[in-house]
C-alpha cells in the first residue's frame, strides 16, 4: 500500500480554482483498478478464494489457543469470587497460553466495550500468579484507579491491592522496595496514568565563592570577584571561552547554563541540581482532614469543621486512612449514629471509587520504579485503555514504554485498538514488542529518532498519498513557467500484511455477541437526517458561500490557517444558530463573515424538536435518554438543551467537566435516584469507566472527529448487566458539513474495525461511501 499511482485530480483543480493541479491517488483504489482490464470485483474474489486465503492465514499464524483448556487455570478461575463467562474464560486461557506456554512478551485484548476487559485481566493475573508470576502492575486512567481496586477485591480472594495514585505514593514505594520476598497471595499495584509520567520538578543549585583577583595591566589594585562554585567541593564552575580556555562563570550565567539540563560537578561528581516542591503551601493536618471530609457526599465545609471540632483531626484522619467503614458508622457520645441511612449509602457508594491518604505528593512513581526496583519485580503489566499510549512524544506513552521494559509480560486492554491510520499502531507495537519491529527493520536512526521508521511502517502497511501540486507562474521573461511541489499525506487504512504480521499473532478478540445471546439485549444504531428551516438553510448557504470563498482564496496563496476555522464554524453553526456568529481570521483578526442568529430564545430548532420528540417517546416507554453534544465550551448548547427539554416536561440533568472524574459514577447514580429523564453531556466525559446502564437510549447530536470517543461513548449502555434493548441514534442536518463529517467518520470506523476482528456494524454505515482522511477530505468537499 506504499506505492502511489499519480493521476490528475479534478477535486484539487477545483480547490485551487485552476491555478494548480493536485495529483493524488492511492494504489489499489477502485478508480485506479477500473482502468485495468480483466478486473475481478473484490467481493467476487473473496467468495471464490476466501477459503484458501483463510487457510493460508491460519498456516502462517497458527492460534496460540485452540480450545484445549488448561485445568489448573480453570481451577483458579473457579475459585474466584466472580467467575468469568465461558467466552471470557477462553480469553484468559488464550492470554496465559501465549504469555506462559509460548513465552510471548505481550498480548492484546481487543475486546468490544462492555465485554468485561477488567475482570478478564484480573483473572489472567490470578491464573499467572499460580504459575509463578507473583506481582501485577496495573496502569489505568486516574478516574478508574479505585474502580480497579474495587473489582480486584470483589474478584480475587485475599488479594492485596496497593494504590499508587495519592500524595503518599512515595512512602508506599519506599515500603515496596523493602518487600523482596515473593508474596503468598496475588498482589496488585494500581497506578494512575497521569501520575505515572516520567520526570520530577528540579532546580539548578550552586554556591557563591568570592575570589581575589590581582590587578591587571594598567590597574592599580585588585578586586574581589564573585563566581559560581560547587556546593560540595567548592570548585569553581567554568565554561569554555572562544580561545578554548576555561573561564569561571558568574552565578547568573551558571544558573542559566545549569537550568538547561541536570548537570554534575566535573571535579567531585556531585549533582548541581535539587528536587523542589511545586510551589504549593504546606497544609496542616487539620486542613488536610477537612479537605478529605469534603470529598464525601453530604459533607460541606461547615459539617467538616463541626466533625473535626467534635472528634478531632487525629481520630478522623486515622479512620479515613485505616478504617473508612468505621467512619461511615461513626457514633457520638450518646451512641447515636452521626450519619443517616441515606447519607451512609451515598458514602459507601462514593468510597468505592477513591481512598484517602495524607503525605507528600508530586513524585513520579515511574522514575522510582525505573531506578530502584529490580528488573522483573512486577511479573505482569496490565495496560488499561491501551490505545491512549499510541503517541510517540507523549510523556504517558514514554513512561508506559519504560514500565513495559521493567516487567516480564504485558497485557494491553483496549476496545479501539486503531483509530483509522496505520501509525496509530506503530509506537504502541514498538513498546509492546520492540524485537519484532527491529526484525522487520523498523528501528531508530543514528540520531535515535523514530520518524523515518514510522514513515517506513506507514509506506509498507498503511496508506500514504503522494500529492503533486503544479502551479503556473508568469515571472519568466520569455515563457510561462511551472512549479511542481510534492508532499506526502497519510490516509485511513491498514493493510492485511500488517494485520497478519503484527496484530493477529498477539491479539485476542472478543465481541459482546460472543458472550452469549442470553447475556445481552438487542442493540440497534440508526441515523436520522434532519431538515433545516428555510431561514436556517438560507443563512447557512450564505455563510458557507462566504467562508468557502475565503478558504479558496487563502489556499490559493498557500495559507492553510483558515482550514480549521472554516470547518469548525460550518460544523457548529447549524446547532448554534441561536447565537450571532462572528468569524475572524486567526492570524490577522480581520472579519471574514458575520451571521446574525436565526432562532430566538423561545424558538425550537429542528434538531431540538427531533430530540424532544425522541425523549418523549422514550419516557412513555419508561426509558431514560443519554444525549451527547460536542459543544459544551465556547459554543455551549447544554444550557439551552436543558431549558428546552424541561419546558417539554422532561426532567433533565447536565454532566459538566467541573464534576471530578472519580465522582462522576456517584453523580450519575444520584441523578437517577432523583428521577432524571434525560442526561446531557459531552461524550469525552463518559467515554471510559462509566456504565450507563440506566440510559438504554443514546442520542448523538454531534459526533466530533475522534473515532475512539465515538465508539466508546456509543457503547456506554450496551454492557453486561443491561436488561433493556439499547438504541443509539445519530442526528445530522441535511445539506451541511455535518453530513460530510458523519460520512467520513463512518469510513474511519470501518478502517479501525479492520483490526478488531470484525467488519463494522454501525448506524453510520449508510453514509460510508469511502473518501479521504477526515479533515482534508471534509475540506475538499466543502470547497467543491
Amino acid at each position: 500500500m506504499s506505492e502511489v499511482l499519480a493521476v490528475q485530480g479534478d477535486d484539487s483543480a477545483e480547490i485551487e480554482e485552476g491555478s494548480s493541479l493536485d495529483l493524488s491517488a492511492v494504489a489499489g483504489s477502485t478508480d485506479a483498478t477500473q482502468t485495468v482490464g480483466n478486473v475481478i470485483e473484490l467481493v467476487d474474489f473473496i467468495n471464490e478464494f476466501g477459503d484458501g486465503l483463510l487457510e493460508s492465514v491460519r498456516s502462517l499464524n497458527p492460534p496460540k489457543y485452540v480450545g484445549i483448556e488448561n485445568q489448573g487455570r480453570n481451577q483458579v478461575m473457579d475459585g474466584l469470587k466472580r467467575r468469568p463467562f465461558a467466552a471470557q474464560r477462553d480469553m484468559v486461557q488464550t492470554a496465559c497460553s501465549a504469555l506462559v506456554d509460548h513465552n510471548d512478551p505481550a498480548v492484546i485484548f481487543n475486546a468490544e466495550m462492555g465485554t468485561g476487559k477488567t475482570i478478564m485481566a484480573i483473572a489472567t493475573a490470578a491464573a499467572m500468579h499460580a504459575e509463578g508470576y507473583k506481582r501485577c502492575l496495573v496502569i489505568a486512567p486516574p478516574h478508574l484507579v479505585y474502580k480497579w481496586r474495587r473489582e480486584i477485591k470483589e474478584t480475587v480472594p485475599d488479594a492485596r491491592v496497593w494504590i499508587l495514585n495519592g500524595p503518599d505514593t512515595l512512602r508506599k514505594l519506599l515500603q515496596i522496595r523493602q518487600m523482596r520476598e515473593a508474596p503468598k497471595v496475588p498482589e496488585f499495584f494500581v497506578l494512575g496514568r497521569v501520575r505515572m509520567r516520567m520526570g520530577f520538578h528540579w532546580m539548578p543549585v550552586c554556591n557563591q565563592r568570592r575570589v581575589w583577583e590581582p590587578p591587571g595591566i594598567g590597574e592599580e589594585s585588585g578586586r574581589v570577584a564573585v563566581y559560581a562554585s560547587c556546593p560540595d567541593c567548592g570548585d569553581l564552575l567554568t565554561s569554555p571561552s572562544d580561545e578554548g580556555t576555561d573561564l569561571p562563570m558568574s552565578v547568573a550565567l551558571a544558573m542559566a547554563r545549569l537550568s538547561e539540563n541536570r548537570s554534575a560537578c566535573e571535579k567531585c561528581g556531585s549533582a548541581l541540581w535539587s528536587l523542589i516542591h511545586r510551589g504549593k503551601v504546606t497544609k496542616t493536618r487539620k486542613e488536610l482532614v477537612s479537605e478529605a471530609l469534603q470529598q464525601l457526599p453530604t459533607i460541606g465545609p461547615k459539617k467538616a469543621d463541626s466533625l473535626i471540632d467534635k472528634f478531632g483531626e487525629d481520630l478522623l484522619g486515622s479512620m479515613l486512612e485505616d478504617n473508612i467503614w468505621e467512619f461511615v458508622n461513626l457514633m457520638d457520645e450518646g451512641g447515636n449514629l452521626v450519619f443517616s441511612d441515606r447519607q451512609a449509602v451515598r458514602m459507601e457508594r462514593s468510597l468505592a471509587s477513591f481512598e484517602f491518604s495524607f503525605g507528600q505528593g508530586g513524585y513520579q512513581p515511574t522514575e522510582f520504579i525505573k531506578r530502584y526496583l529490580p528488573q522483573g519485580y512486577f511479573s505482569l503489566l496490565v495496560v488499561d485503555e491501551g490505545h491512549e499510549y499510541k503517541n510517540e512524544g507523549s510523556a504517558q506513552g514514554q513512561a508506559m514504554g519504560v514500565l513495559a521494559r521493567k516487567c516480564d509480560k504485558i497485557l494491553l486492554l483496549t476496545g479501539t485498538l486503531m483509530g483509522g491510520y496505520a501509525d496509530d499502531l506503530f509506537h504502541l507495537l514498538w513498546r509492546l514488542n520492540p524485537q519484532a519491529m527491529i526484525e522487520d527493520g523498523f528501528k531508530p536512526n543514528a540520531r535515535r529518532s523514530m520518524t523515518s521508521a514510522s514513515m517506513s511502517f506507514m509506506r509498507e502497511h498503511g496508506v500514504l498519498k503522494d500529492i503533486y501540486k503544479e502551479t503556473s507562474r508568469t515571472s519568466h521573461k520569455t515563457s510561462k513557467g511551472k512549479s511542481i511541489t510534492h508532499r506526502v499525506a497519510k490516509a485511513p487504512g491498514f493493510g492485511p500484511k500488517g494485520i497478519m504480521r503484527f496484530v493477529l499473532p498477539c491479539t485476542a478478540f472478543l465481541k459482546l455477541r460472543d458472550i452469549g445471546a442470553n447475556e445481552l439485549p438487542p442493540y440497534e444504531e440508526t441515523f436520522t437526517e434532519v431538515a433545516m428551516t428555510e431561514d436556517q438553510e438560507a443563512a447557512y448557504s450564505r455563510l458557507s458561500g462566504v467562508l468557502t470563498k475565503e478558504l479558496k482564496h487563502a489556499l490559493r496563496h498557500g495559507d492553510s490557517t483558515l482550514l480549521g476555522v472554516v470547518l469548525n464554524v460550518l460544523l457548529a453553526w447549524p446547532d448554534c444558530a441561536f447565537r450571532d456568529e462572528l468569524v475572524k481570521h486567526p492570524r490577522t483578526k480581520q472579519q471574514l463573515a458575520f451571521q446574525p442568529s436565526v432562532f430566538k430564545e423561545v424558538d425550537v430548532s429542528p434538531k431540538e424538536d427531533e430530540l424532544i420528540q425522541m425523549c418523549k417517546a422514550q419516557k412513555a416507554k419508561r426509558r431514560r435518554v443519554l444525549v451527547y453534544t460536542a459543544y459544551t465550551g465556547t459554543r455551549d448548547t447544554t444550557s439551552r438543551l436543558r431549558m428546552r427539554l424541561e419546558s417539554a416536561g422532561l426532567k433533565t440533568a447536565v454532566l459538566r467537566s467541573s464534576v471530578d472524574a472519580a465522582k462522576r459514577e456517584d453523580w450519575v447514580a444520584e441523578q437517577v435516584e432523583r428521577g432524571v429523564d434525560v442526561l446531557v453531556t459531552n461524550p469525552e466525559l463518559v467515554k471510559t469507566g462509566l456504565d450507563m446502564l440506566e440510559f438504554p437510549t443514546i442520542v448523538f447530536l454531534q459526533t466530533g472527529y475522534n473515532v475512539y470517543t465515538l465508539q466508546q461513548a456509543a457503547r456506554r449502555s450496551w454492557r453486561i448487566g443491561q436488561k433493556e434493548p439499547v438504541e443509539v441514534h445519530f442526528l445530522g442536518y441535511a445539506g451541511t458539513a455535518q453530513m460530510q463529517c458523519l460520512s467520513l467518520m463512518a469510513q474511519k470506523i470501518a478502517v479501525s474495525q479492520s483490526t478488531s476482528g470484525d467488519m463494522p456494524d454501525s448506524g453510520l454505515d449508510i453514509l460510508n461511501q469511502s473518501g479521504d482522511s477526515l479533515e482534508v477530505a471534509l475540506a475538499k468537499r466543502l470547497v467543491n
